[in-house]
């Protein structure tokens, strides 16, 4: 196959395996995922942080208040005192919670916030330095094979159409031969379009072989090329991992004031959660389930089969053209999984920069001492950006604007089987030939039989036609004469 690599031709996605072209993507993903988390577990230490000062507040509001009572009160000598313990108590504990609350700001959350800043370079277009990196070493790894992948399924669908045109040819003469009105000059016509199309077989099946062959051979490097890249890509996001583990542990060591059993219990566990993450174990999962570990539908040889790639009626034509177009069916009866929908790769954030536009949820409020208004209260809550179940897409160019799965097929050819736009007049017509359907969406009649014409004959010699008992179908032109 000559010429240049056209990245606007799109490649149909047969799995939802790491190999398939343009299923790199959402390895890249992972890296603008890194960022998001950052600001969410920002997000997380900042209301926890919060909370944290109005509770110190409320305690030293609630100490000062009933120690005026019990002082004023008829309560008096030890008893009073026990009972003044409790404020002091109270007050201690605000503090306590005030210097949490000082721990989880200037250490834990400006730690996060600096270590987010050196991880992740902004360019100047938008977007991270490292999701470029990441998208142009995946997109060279895989472009030399998957232009060899477009051109076995080029060759592919031409021997499939070879073989199909043979069948119909050999159908012809095999139906000719009981007419006594053909001429001689007729049936060599016939016999010829045999002879031709046996050899249009043998060629487009041999070029089909070699293209595949060329793949396979292709394929080794391809691995080793994408490998690389993904790797690079593993320790990056290893360094995120075990970054978020040491700081969740420095926070756990922050929130952790109490000496009572039950607080004791709950920061145990609380630790062992947090020390259950393991980096290499995340990164095995990830390798196993959405990396190179995944099983692959390699490309084989499929041998034509009229079972198939059978004729498509104009009616499921339609049906199809609105749905999600189904390739690659095994023999076997394997089903094959198939690529989620088409979405946008960028998570939709407008909402969440309108709010921060006009509030900044890591501006820590000032420390005036008095009890936290309404105001505060009805401040926006900042959400997760992050979702876990977000499909991705699995296509492939080099311009992001295309889109690379659209109709067009991988040669550049049309369908033959769409919807012709001109509509003839119903005709009557009569068969010259006895012709038997080979497929549910075509008639079957005997020489001599009427029926009515519904639509022209189409780029393939088909017509479609109605019987008189109301079944309508596809029938060959050719069989057919009008009726004068």
């Amino acid at each position: 196959m000559s010429g240049s690599y056209d990245d606007s031709v799109g490649v149909e996605v047969s799995s939802d395996s790491f190999w398939e072209v343009g299923n790199y993507k959402r390895t890249v993903k992972r890296i603008d995922d890194g960022h998001r988390l950052c600001n969410d577990l920002m997000n997380c230490i900042h209301e926890r942080a919060r909370i944290e000062k109005v509770y110190a507040q409320q305690l030293t509001e609630w100490a000062k208040r009933w120690k005026q009572l019990v002082e004023k009160g008829p309560q008096y000598g030890t008893v009073e005192r026990a009972w003044c313990a409790f404020m002091s108590e109270a007050e201690k504990v605000s503090e306590l919670h005030l210097e949490v609350k000082g721990s989880l700001m200037n250490e834990d959350f400006e730690k996060i916030k600096n270590w987010q800043k050196e991880a992740f370079h902004k360019q100047m277009m938008g977007g991270f330095k490292e999701t470029k990196e990441a998208e142009d070493g995946f997109r060279k790894a895989q472009k030399p094979w998957a232009k060899k992948l477009k051109e076995v399924e080029a060759a592919k669908k031409a021997y499939h159409a070879a073989c199909k045109e043979e069948k119909l040819a050999i159908s012809r003469e095999t139906n000719s031969k009981a007419d006594p009105a053909l001429n001689p000059e007729q049936l060599k016509k016939l016999q010829d379009k045999v002879e031709r199309s046996k050899q249009d077989v043998l060629k487009t099946k041999e070029k089909y072989e070699k293209s595949l062959k060329e793949l396979d051979n292709a394929t080794p490097q391809y691995m080793e090329n994408m490998e690389q890249v993904f790797e690079q890509c593993q320790q990056f996001e290893e360094k995120r991992l075990r970054f978020f583990r040491e700081v969740l542990l420095e926070v756990q060591k922050h929130l952790d004031l109490s000496n009572l059993a039950s607080y004791k219990n709950i920061y145990r566990e609380l630790e062992q959660n947090i020390k259950t993450a393991d980096a290499v174990e995340d990164l095995r999962w990830f390798r196993a389930n959405q990396g190179p570990g995944m099983s692959m539908n390699w490309p084989q040889f499929e041998e034509w089969s009229a079972d198939l790639n059978r004729t498509l009626s104009r009616r499921e034509k339609k049906k199809a053209s609105d749905g999600v177009t189904l390739t690659g069916i095994n023999q076997t009866g394997d089903q094959v999984s198939q690529p989620n929908k088409h979405s946008s790769l960028s998570v939709q954030s407008n909402t969440v920069q309108s709010v921060q536009s006009s509030y900044n949820p890591f501006e820590d409020e000032e420390d005036t001492g008095s009890t936290v208004s309404e105001k505060e209260d009805n401040k926006i809550k900042n959400v997760s950006s992050y979702e876990k179940n977000q499909s991705y897409p699995t296509d492939w160019s080099d311009e992001e604007s295309n889109n690379p799965f659209s109709s067009t097929d991988a040669n550049g050819d049309t369908n033959p089987f769409d919807e012709d736009t001109s509509s003839a007049m119903e005709v009557r017509v009569r068969a010259l030939y006895d012709y038997e359907g080979q497929e549910q969406d075509e008639l079957s009649f005997k020489a001599g039989d009427e029926l009515t014409k519904m639509e022209n004959e189409d780029e393939q010699g088909w017509c479609k036609g109605r019987l008189d008992n109301g079944q309508v179908g596809l029938y060959p032109a050719n069989y057919v004469e009008p009726i004068q």
